[in-house]
């Protein structure tokens, strides 16, 4: 027996208890309808603004059709016509997208503020951040995979990329820029309220796009100034002699070639700084977390995990090497 369809009227209904659902989807730390700083509140506006016009439009549009042909369907004068489509084909559409253009523009110079907190300099390399903050004196820190930034301070960000097109974004901070080889691009964004969030690469970028994400985390401005002062300085030595020999290790199996770790021989500079990486909210751009765990499974076969990862794999290592190097890599702190 074929089924009786159901009446439009209750697909429709029951539709409408699913909106309350997909809205739950837009919570959480990488939301950009939860804004935590100035920049994704003006988006945020912009976004339900742009959506209030959009169903002012549909509903002027889709209404003028159901008066037209249901409501009075029969046939109407060339004046009343006439007037329909002037009124509700040119002059409200025109208006209603004209304001839309006017508010757009108008917020504009608000997102292109200039900055007046830390030039931070991040680099899309394949696949994860190379971030380098210029400092009052000309120095410069290097860390990798992570952002940290001033409260209540509009920071700059000068965005390139070594080989391919990635994009920066920060749902929860801001819009997203695109990065680009070989030419450098600027954007500012105005943090306000402390936590930690989550940014991606929103540009498809190759093998591991999906696992090229960082944190950023928002912090007050002294703590913020203390952090810098101490990422700045020269990895503490191991402690332990577990962590003694997986330095020992570190160095032997040349991964100082690749990665530096500042106040060792360590000074590659082919993969991300590892002078503070056990102090990182996460490993391999997101991917993993930062226990010693974590660490073996990742230098043990990077491939598994990053799919076209550049770094070699070391799973030629007996498990108590790759302990060691763990232990040593979670240590610096």
């Amino acid at each position: 027996m074929t089924p009786t369809p159901r009446p439009a009227r209750l697909r429709y209904r029951h539709a409408l208890w699913l909106a309350p659902l997909l809205l739950a989807a837009c919570e959480g730390r990488q939301s950009a309808l939860v804004p935590a700083g100035e920049d994704a509140r003006i988006l945020g506006d912009l976004f339900w603004v742009m959506l209030i016009g959009a169903v002012l439009l549909w509903i002027g549009m889709n209404g003028l059709f159901y008066w037209a042909t249901r409501r009075s369907p029969a046939p109407h004068s060339q004046t009343l016509a006439n007037w329909l489509v002037i009124i509700g084909g040119i002059l409200f559409p025109t208006v209603t997208l004209g304001a839309l253009l006017v508010y757009g523009l108008s917020i504009m110079p608000d997102l292109r503020a200039t900055g007046d907190g830390p030039v931070i300099r991040v680099t899309g390399e394949q696949w994860w951040w190379r971030v380098e903050y210029e400092r009052a004196d000309g120095t410069t820190v290097t860390t990798a995979n992570e952002i940290r930034l001033p409260a209540g301070v509009r920071s700059t960000f000068l965005l390139d990329s070594k080989k391919v097109i990635h994009s920066f974004w920060v749902p929860s901070l801001g819009g997203k820029m695109d990065m680009f080889p070989g030419r450098v691009t600027e954007m500012t964004l105005g943090p306000e309220r402390p936590g930690i969030y989550r940014g991606q690469c929103a540009e498809f970028c190759g093998e591991s796009h999906a696992w090229m994400a960082f944190e950023a985390e928002v912090m007050e401005p002294e703590d913020f100034d203390a952090w810098l002062e101490a990422e700045a300085a020269d990895a503490m030595p191991p402690e332990g002699d577990l962590a003694q020999r997986g330095a020992a290790l570190f160095l032997a199996q040349g991964c100082g070639a690749c990665h530096a770790v500042r106040g060792t021989p360590a000074v590659g500079r082919v993969g991300p700084d590892l002078t503070h990486v056990g102090s990182r909210h996460s490993l391999a751009a997101g991917r993993l977390g930062t226990s010693a765990e974590d660490f073996a499974r990742w230098v043990a076969n990077p491939g598994a995990w990053k799919p076209g990862a550049e770094m070699p794999a070391y799973a030629h290592l007996s498990d108590a090497q790759l302990a060691a190097i763990a232990a040593y890599l979670e240590g610096l702190e």
